[in-house]
Protein backbone atom coordinates (compact mmCIF):
# COMPACT_ATOMS: atom_id res chain seq x y z
CA UNK A 1 0.00 0.00 0.00
CA UNK A 2 1.44 3.58 -0.60
CA UNK A 3 0.38 6.30 1.06
CA UNK A 4 -1.66 9.53 0.27
CA UNK A 5 0.14 12.48 -1.09
CA UNK A 6 2.04 10.67 -3.06
CA UNK A 7 0.62 11.30 -6.29
CA UNK A 8 2.46 14.95 -6.74
CA UNK A 9 5.99 13.70 -6.03
CA UNK A 10 8.22 12.43 -8.59
CA UNK A 11 7.75 8.62 -10.72
CA UNK A 12 11.06 7.68 -9.07
CA UNK A 13 9.90 7.69 -5.35
CA UNK A 14 7.59 4.84 -6.58
CA UNK A 15 10.96 2.76 -6.45
CA UNK A 16 12.04 3.92 -3.20
CA UNK A 17 13.30 1.80 -0.42
CA UNK A 18 13.88 3.06 2.77
CA UNK A 19 16.29 0.77 4.79
CA UNK A 20 16.77 1.56 8.56
CA UNK A 21 20.37 -0.22 9.77
CA UNK A 22 19.65 -1.10 13.78
CA UNK A 23 22.92 -1.72 14.85
CA UNK A 24 25.69 -0.84 17.33
CA UNK A 25 25.61 -0.05 21.40
CA UNK A 26 25.59 3.40 21.54
CA UNK A 27 28.56 3.03 23.77
CA UNK A 28 28.89 6.95 24.73
CA UNK A 29 25.31 6.35 26.12
CA UNK A 30 26.18 3.96 28.77
CA UNK A 31 25.18 2.98 31.00
CA UNK A 32 21.35 3.83 29.51
CA UNK A 33 22.37 1.57 26.23
CA UNK A 34 23.16 -1.77 26.87
CA UNK A 35 24.18 -4.38 24.36
CA UNK A 36 20.75 -6.07 25.28
CA UNK A 37 18.97 -2.57 25.09
CA UNK A 38 21.01 -0.08 22.88
CA UNK A 39 19.88 3.83 21.98
CA UNK A 40 17.51 3.00 18.96
CA UNK A 41 14.80 0.84 21.75
CA UNK A 42 14.93 4.15 24.41
CA UNK A 43 13.20 7.09 24.54
CA UNK A 44 15.51 9.96 24.55
CA UNK A 45 13.49 12.64 23.62
CA UNK A 46 10.73 12.88 26.07
CA UNK A 47 8.05 12.18 23.13
CA UNK A 48 6.74 8.61 24.58
CA UNK A 49 8.23 6.63 21.26
CA UNK A 50 11.97 5.17 20.88
CA UNK A 51 14.00 6.42 18.46
CA UNK A 52 13.39 3.76 16.02
CA UNK A 53 9.39 3.85 16.01
CA UNK A 54 10.05 7.63 15.06
CA UNK A 55 12.29 6.34 12.42
CA UNK A 56 10.17 4.47 11.05
CA UNK A 57 6.89 6.80 11.21
CA UNK A 58 9.36 9.07 9.72
CA UNK A 59 10.16 7.52 6.60
CA UNK A 60 6.89 4.74 5.90
CA UNK A 61 4.74 7.82 4.73
CA UNK A 62 7.38 8.10 2.00
CA UNK A 63 8.22 4.26 0.49
CA UNK A 64 5.28 2.94 2.02
CA UNK A 65 4.94 0.42 5.34
CA UNK A 66 5.78 -2.79 3.10
CA UNK A 67 8.73 -0.83 1.88
CA UNK A 68 10.92 -0.53 4.79
CA UNK A 69 13.71 -2.89 5.74
CA UNK A 70 15.00 -2.87 9.08
CA UNK A 71 18.60 -4.74 9.80
CA UNK A 72 19.62 -5.95 13.28
CA UNK A 73 21.37 -8.13 15.04
CA UNK A 74 19.52 -11.53 15.95
CA UNK A 75 19.44 -10.79 19.87
CA UNK A 76 17.26 -7.20 19.01
CA UNK A 77 14.73 -9.05 16.62
CA UNK A 78 11.81 -9.43 19.18
CA UNK A 79 12.22 -5.99 19.98
CA UNK A 80 12.62 -4.54 16.80
CA UNK A 81 9.33 -6.16 15.57
CA UNK A 82 7.44 -5.29 19.01
CA UNK A 83 8.16 -1.46 17.98
CA UNK A 84 6.91 -2.02 14.55
CA UNK A 85 3.86 -4.65 14.23
CA UNK A 86 3.41 -3.27 10.10
CA UNK A 87 7.26 -4.76 9.55
CA UNK A 88 6.88 -7.19 7.20
CA UNK A 89 9.22 -10.32 7.93
CA UNK A 90 10.36 -10.48 4.91
CA UNK A 91 12.12 -7.01 5.48
CA UNK A 92 13.85 -7.96 8.77
CA UNK A 93 17.44 -8.98 8.00
CA UNK A 94 19.36 -10.43 10.68
CA UNK A 95 23.22 -10.07 11.54
CA UNK A 96 24.51 -12.91 12.95
CA UNK A 97 27.38 -10.42 14.58
CA UNK A 98 27.85 -6.51 14.02
CA UNK A 99 30.01 -6.25 10.34
CA UNK A 100 29.68 -1.96 10.84
CA UNK A 101 27.90 -0.10 8.02
CA UNK A 102 29.07 -1.09 4.58
CA UNK A 103 28.11 -4.56 5.09
CA UNK A 104 24.68 -3.85 6.55
CA UNK A 105 23.55 -1.23 4.39
CA UNK A 106 25.23 -3.60 1.64
CA UNK A 107 23.50 -6.71 1.95
CA UNK A 108 19.78 -5.24 1.95
CA UNK A 109 20.99 -3.15 -1.19
CA UNK A 110 22.20 -6.81 -2.62
CA UNK A 111 18.62 -8.10 -1.34
CA UNK A 112 16.81 -5.42 -3.44
CA UNK A 113 18.50 -5.34 -6.00
CA UNK A 114 17.80 -8.72 -6.67
CA UNK A 115 14.07 -8.33 -6.22
CA UNK A 116 13.44 -5.11 -7.66
CA UNK A 117 16.33 -4.80 -10.22
CA UNK A 118 15.98 -0.91 -10.16
CA UNK A 119 15.25 0.21 -7.13
CA UNK A 120 16.56 2.97 -4.92
CA UNK A 121 17.30 2.12 -1.68
CA UNK A 122 17.75 4.81 1.20
CA UNK A 123 20.00 4.53 4.08
CA UNK A 124 18.75 6.28 7.94
CA UNK A 125 20.34 5.50 11.10
CA UNK A 126 17.46 4.03 13.58
CA UNK A 127 19.25 6.12 16.33
CA UNK A 128 19.02 9.94 14.86
CA UNK A 129 16.64 12.85 15.93
CA UNK A 130 14.84 15.07 13.56
CA UNK A 131 12.44 17.87 13.52
CA UNK A 132 9.87 19.35 11.14
CA UNK A 133 9.61 16.48 8.98
CA UNK A 134 7.95 17.99 6.01
CA UNK A 135 11.37 19.49 5.61
CA UNK A 136 12.62 15.74 5.90
CA UNK A 137 10.66 14.24 3.54
CA UNK A 138 11.07 17.63 0.71
CA UNK A 139 14.84 16.48 1.41
CA UNK A 140 14.57 12.98 0.98
CA UNK A 141 12.28 13.34 -2.28
CA UNK A 142 15.13 15.64 -3.93
CA UNK A 143 17.49 13.23 -3.04
CA UNK A 144 15.81 10.27 -4.71
CA UNK A 145 15.52 13.15 -7.80
CA UNK A 146 19.38 12.82 -7.49
CA UNK A 147 19.75 9.28 -7.01
CA UNK A 148 17.99 8.05 -10.17
CA UNK A 149 20.18 10.52 -12.38
CA UNK A 150 22.90 8.01 -11.64
CA UNK A 151 24.80 9.40 -8.17
CA UNK A 152 24.88 8.77 -4.86
CA UNK A 153 23.21 10.78 -2.67
CA UNK A 154 23.29 12.05 0.98
CA UNK A 155 21.73 14.55 3.05
CA UNK A 156 23.82 17.39 4.30
CA UNK A 157 22.54 19.02 7.72
CA UNK A 158 22.70 23.08 7.34
CA UNK A 159 24.86 23.15 10.25
CA UNK A 160 23.68 25.65 13.30
CA UNK A 161 26.73 25.85 15.46
CA UNK A 162 30.28 24.87 14.82
CA UNK A 163 29.50 21.54 16.01
CA UNK A 164 32.80 19.63 16.89
CA UNK A 165 30.97 15.71 17.75
CA UNK A 166 29.77 15.83 13.69
CA UNK A 167 31.65 15.13 10.43
CA UNK A 168 31.46 17.69 7.95
CA UNK A 169 30.54 17.31 4.09
CA UNK A 170 32.20 20.29 1.78
CA UNK A 171 29.86 20.87 -1.35
CA UNK A 172 30.94 21.98 -4.41
CA UNK A 173 29.18 23.33 -8.07
CA UNK A 174 25.76 23.02 -8.00
CA UNK A 175 24.56 20.27 -10.03
CA UNK A 176 21.83 20.81 -13.13
CA UNK A 177 19.58 17.91 -11.55
CA UNK A 178 15.58 18.56 -13.42
CA UNK A 179 13.52 19.07 -10.43
CA UNK A 180 16.26 19.47 -7.78
CA UNK A 181 16.96 23.33 -5.81
CA UNK A 182 19.44 22.30 -3.18
CA UNK A 183 21.75 19.41 -5.00
CA UNK A 184 25.58 19.97 -4.89
CA UNK A 185 28.62 17.66 -6.08
CA UNK A 186 30.16 16.77 -2.64
CA UNK A 187 33.88 17.85 -3.06
CA UNK A 188 34.84 15.89 0.08
CA UNK A 189 34.48 14.52 3.71
CA UNK A 190 36.28 15.84 6.71
CA UNK A 191 36.25 14.13 9.96
CA UNK A 192 35.11 15.81 12.87
CA UNK A 193 37.41 18.62 13.48
CA UNK A 194 38.43 20.91 16.13
CA UNK A 195 36.48 24.10 17.47
CA UNK A 196 38.28 26.51 15.30
CA UNK A 197 38.69 24.73 11.94
CA UNK A 198 34.38 23.96 12.81
CA UNK A 199 33.64 27.92 13.05
CA UNK A 200 35.69 28.56 9.70
CA UNK A 201 33.44 25.42 7.96
CA UNK A 202 30.67 27.25 9.52
CA UNK A 203 31.55 31.01 8.69
CA UNK A 204 32.73 29.89 4.78
CA UNK A 205 28.77 28.19 4.07
CA UNK A 206 29.96 25.31 1.86
CA UNK A 207 30.06 22.60 4.91
CA UNK A 208 27.35 20.68 5.95
CA UNK A 209 26.94 18.41 8.67
CA UNK A 210 27.31 14.36 7.87
CA UNK A 211 24.23 13.30 8.91
CA UNK A 212 25.28 9.91 7.46
CA UNK A 213 21.83 9.16 4.94
CA UNK A 214 22.59 7.78 1.88
CA UNK A 215 20.01 7.65 -0.91
CA UNK A 216 21.23 5.65 -4.55
CA UNK A 217 19.94 3.04 -6.64
CA UNK A 218 20.84 -0.53 -5.06
CA UNK A 219 22.66 -1.08 -8.06
CA UNK A 220 24.84 1.84 -7.96
CA UNK A 221 25.85 1.58 -4.50
CA UNK A 222 26.75 -2.18 -4.86
CA UNK A 223 29.10 -1.11 -8.07
CA UNK A 224 30.70 2.05 -6.39
CA UNK A 225 31.21 -0.14 -3.10
CA UNK A 226 33.15 -2.82 -5.45
CA UNK A 227 35.63 -0.28 -6.75
CA UNK A 228 37.50 -0.18 -3.67
CA UNK A 229 36.27 -3.30 -2.14
CA UNK A 230 35.45 -5.94 -4.21
CA UNK A 231 35.55 -9.47 -2.29
CA UNK A 232 33.30 -7.64 0.01
CA UNK A 233 30.53 -7.17 -2.72
CA UNK A 234 31.16 -9.97 -4.08
CA UNK A 235 30.36 -12.00 -0.59
CA UNK A 236 27.16 -9.90 -0.01
CA UNK A 237 25.57 -10.89 -3.63
CA UNK A 238 26.29 -14.00 -3.22
CA UNK A 239 24.69 -14.04 0.32
CA UNK A 240 21.54 -11.95 -0.77
CA UNK A 241 21.51 -14.60 -3.92
CA UNK A 242 20.31 -17.54 -1.35
CA UNK A 243 18.40 -14.99 1.08
CA UNK A 244 14.73 -15.65 -0.20
CA UNK A 245 15.72 -19.36 -0.07
CA UNK A 246 15.70 -22.30 2.18
CA UNK A 247 20.06 -22.28 1.64
CA UNK A 248 19.90 -18.82 3.79
CA UNK A 249 20.88 -20.31 6.60
CA UNK A 250 23.97 -21.81 5.48
CA UNK A 251 25.20 -19.06 3.39
CA UNK A 252 25.29 -17.13 6.39
CA UNK A 253 27.61 -19.23 8.46
CA UNK A 254 30.01 -19.49 5.60
CA UNK A 255 29.68 -15.87 3.94
CA UNK A 256 29.04 -13.44 7.03
CA UNK A 257 32.01 -14.01 9.47
CA UNK A 258 34.57 -13.44 6.44
CA UNK A 259 32.96 -10.28 5.62
CA UNK A 260 35.03 -7.32 6.25
CA UNK A 261 34.27 -4.71 9.27
CA UNK A 262 33.86 -1.11 7.38
CA UNK A 263 31.68 2.01 7.32
CA UNK A 264 30.37 3.04 3.87
CA UNK A 265 31.48 6.41 4.69
CA UNK A 266 35.29 4.95 3.82
CA UNK A 267 34.31 1.72 1.02
CA UNK A 268 31.65 3.83 -0.44
CA UNK A 269 31.55 7.80 -0.23
CA UNK A 270 34.88 8.96 0.22
CA UNK A 271 36.02 7.22 -3.26
CA UNK A 272 32.58 8.12 -4.82
CA UNK A 273 33.36 12.32 -3.81
CA UNK A 274 36.85 12.00 -5.12
CA UNK A 275 35.61 10.09 -8.66
CA UNK A 276 32.76 12.97 -8.68
CA UNK A 277 29.53 10.64 -7.98
CA UNK A 278 28.70 11.78 -4.59
CA UNK A 279 26.10 14.69 -4.59
CA UNK A 280 25.00 15.89 -1.45
CA UNK A 281 21.25 17.81 -0.57
CA UNK A 282 20.41 20.04 1.83
CA UNK A 283 18.93 19.15 4.77
CA UNK A 284 17.19 22.84 6.40
CA UNK A 285 15.93 20.48 9.56
CA UNK A 286 17.12 20.01 13.32
CA UNK A 287 19.00 16.87 13.61
CA UNK A 288 21.10 15.36 16.09
CA UNK A 289 22.72 11.90 16.34
CA UNK A 290 22.12 11.69 19.97
CA UNK A 291 25.77 10.72 20.16
CA UNK A 292 25.99 11.49 23.73
CA UNK A 293 24.36 12.88 27.07
CA UNK A 294 25.28 16.45 26.73
CA UNK A 295 23.50 16.28 23.02
CA UNK A 296 20.06 14.47 25.10
CA UNK A 297 20.46 17.57 28.04
CA UNK A 298 20.47 20.23 24.55
CA UNK A 299 17.31 18.39 22.89
CA UNK A 300 15.54 18.44 26.09
CA UNK A 301 16.55 21.95 27.23
CA UNK A 302 15.52 23.14 23.48
CA UNK A 303 18.93 24.21 22.97
CA UNK A 304 19.00 26.88 25.99
CA UNK A 305 21.73 24.86 27.66
CA UNK A 306 20.73 26.42 31.31
CA UNK A 307 17.86 23.73 32.44
CA UNK A 308 18.04 20.46 34.35
CA UNK A 309 16.72 17.93 32.03
CA UNK A 310 14.93 14.75 33.42
CA UNK A 311 14.51 11.38 31.52
CA UNK A 312 12.77 8.30 33.44
CA UNK A 313 9.32 7.27 33.91
CA UNK A 314 9.98 7.01 37.44
CA UNK A 315 12.13 10.08 38.32
CA UNK A 316 12.55 11.13 41.74
CA UNK A 317 15.04 14.51 41.35
CA UNK A 318 15.04 17.52 43.87
CA UNK A 319 17.25 19.87 42.52
CA UNK A 320 18.62 23.54 43.54
CA UNK A 321 20.92 25.89 41.23
CA UNK A 322 21.86 22.89 39.65
CA UNK A 323 21.62 22.43 35.46
CA UNK A 324 22.40 19.70 32.98
CA UNK A 325 20.41 16.01 32.82
CA UNK A 326 19.56 13.20 34.74
CA UNK A 327 18.74 9.45 33.41
CA UNK A 328 17.22 7.40 35.72
CA UNK A 329 14.66 4.00 35.31
CA UNK A 330 14.71 3.65 39.54
CA UNK A 331 12.55 5.75 41.73
CA UNK A 332 14.97 6.50 44.30
CA UNK A 333 15.82 10.48 45.42
CA UNK A 334 18.24 11.93 43.26
CA UNK A 335 19.01 15.58 44.89
CA UNK A 336 20.98 17.56 43.15
CA UNK A 337 22.81 20.95 44.79
CA UNK A 338 24.51 23.87 43.25
CA UNK A 339 26.29 21.87 40.46
CA UNK A 340 26.15 23.02 36.71
CA UNK A 341 26.22 20.60 33.22
CA UNK A 342 26.05 17.76 35.55
CA UNK A 343 25.43 14.43 33.75
CA UNK A 344 23.96 11.48 36.44
CA UNK A 345 23.19 8.33 34.91
CA UNK A 346 21.48 5.63 37.34
CA UNK A 347 20.54 2.34 36.58
CA UNK A 348 19.91 -1.00 38.50
CA UNK A 349 23.35 -1.91 38.49
CA UNK A 350 25.01 0.89 36.97
CA UNK A 351 25.61 4.81 37.96
CA UNK A 352 27.42 7.54 35.84
CA UNK A 353 28.50 10.45 37.29
CA UNK A 354 30.06 12.96 34.35
CA UNK A 355 29.70 16.69 33.00
CA UNK A 356 28.32 17.50 30.06
CA UNK A 357 31.92 18.94 28.81
CA UNK A 358 33.34 15.48 29.22
CA UNK A 359 30.17 13.43 27.76
CA UNK A 360 31.99 11.92 24.61
CA UNK A 361 34.66 10.20 27.39
CA UNK A 362 32.17 7.84 28.23
CA UNK A 363 33.20 5.45 25.58
CA UNK A 364 36.11 5.10 27.35
CA UNK A 365 34.83 3.54 30.58
CA UNK A 366 33.13 1.34 28.27
CA UNK A 367 36.63 0.47 26.49
CA UNK A 368 38.20 0.11 29.87
CA UNK A 369 35.29 -2.10 31.21
CA UNK A 370 35.79 -4.15 28.34
CA UNK A 371 39.59 -5.04 28.67
CA UNK A 372 39.32 -5.89 32.38
CA UNK A 373 36.16 -7.90 31.25
CA UNK A 374 33.24 -6.13 33.12
CA UNK A 375 30.77 -7.64 30.02
CA UNK A 376 28.32 -8.03 32.86
CA UNK A 377 27.01 -4.26 32.90
CA UNK A 378 27.76 -3.84 29.24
Amino acid sequence: MHWAGRGTEPDAVERFYAVIPAGGIGSRLWPLSRADAPKFLHDLTGSGQTLLRETWERLAPISGEDRVMVVCGRAHRAAVEAQLPALEDRNVVLESEGKDSSAAIGLAAAILELREPDVIIGSFAADHVIGDVRRFRRAVVEAIVVADAGYIATIGIVPTEPAIGFGYIEAGEKLDVAGTTSAYAVSRFVEKPDLETARSYVESGRYLWNGGMFIARATTLLDEMAKSKPRLVAGLRELAAAWDTAERGAAVDRIWPGLEKIAIDYSVAEPAAAAGRLATVEGDFQWDDVGDFASIAKLQSGGRGSDLAILGEHARVLADSSSGIVVTDRDRLITLIGVENIVVVDTEDALLVTTSEHAQRVKSVVDALKLSGRTDVL
